[in-house]
């Protein structure tokens, strides 16, 4: 496929070394470090580090047996949405916004047809998946639940805290973003800012093309960033009412 089917789950993390450190004989100048000062400094570093420990905790506490929420195979996060399942190879399991907020919606163009879409996230070989498909004629299939980890970014980071949106069609051709597909991807995205509280703008809903590190160019030139956000504002009221049904 084109522009949307590298890997996104990303694994490196910076590393850090002694921080300048050193070990040698104390310079006659240097200052001595008295007894109260090495008690409050350890005081400090345990803090730090039970501080520390805590958000780790907090974010890792669903893994605990019995501790994760409830799921049903086949539960919707988009009313109206077509439940079909990416391979397990192709997200991993999470518990958002508890473990990491969500604070954006990820745009992607597949540089094909709605059928391949769907085909590659259900191939464990793919190594990627969005969320939700988006079709020509504006319907909807989810492929992940929200709470978990689609990759399909290109950037760990961007990965664990977005929502990805993927469309039928192909960068260079305009005739594919079709209106009923903008209206649907709207009402899609209108959800997602309603339920984590997310403005409508874009900052907070962006092109795959965006996303640091990646080489992709989707949504491409062609992708109407004006009308769809004029879209999106104007599916809000809506997308809070039942936002504020499902949680109640």
């Amino acid at each position: 496929m084109g522009s949307d089917t590298e890997h996104g789950g990303g694994t490196g993390a910076a590393t850090g070394g002694a921080g300048g450190a050193h070990r040698g004989r104390r310079g006659r100048g240097a200052p001595r470090i008295g007894r109260r000062g090495v008690l409050i400094g350890g005081t400090a570093a345990v803090l730090g580090g039970a501080v520390l420990a805590r958000d780790e905790l907090a974010r890792l506490w669903w893994r605990v047996p019995g501790m994760a929420k409830p799921r049903k195979e086949g539960e919707l996060d988009h009313p109206g949405a077509e439940w079909t399942a990416a391979s397990r190879a192709n997200w991993r399991l999470a518990d958002r916004p508890d473990d990491y907020r969500i604070d954006r919606v990820i745009i992607h163009v597949v540089q094909g047809s709605y059928p391949t879409a769907l085909r590659v996230f259900k191939n464990p070989g793919h190594g990627a998946a969005t969320h939700y498909v988006v079709r020509k004629d504006g319907h909807v299939a989810q492929m992940i639940r929200e709470l978990d980890v689609a990759f399909h970014a290109g950037n760990r980071s961007f990965n664990e805290r977005s929502i990805g949106i993927e469309h039928e069609g192909f960068v260079d051709r305009p005739q594919d973003f079709t209106a009923a597909m903008y209206e649907g991807s709207a009402g899609l995205t209108a959800g997602i800012c309603a339920r984590y509280g997310l403005p409508v703008d874009r900052e907070h809903v962006i092109g795959h093309v965006e996303v640091p590190g990646t080489d992709h160019t989707d949504p491409g030139p062609h992708w109407d960033w004006d009308r769809y956000l004029k879209l999106v504002r104007a599916a809000m009221p809506s997308a809070r009412k039942a936002a504020g049904k499902a949680a109640g």
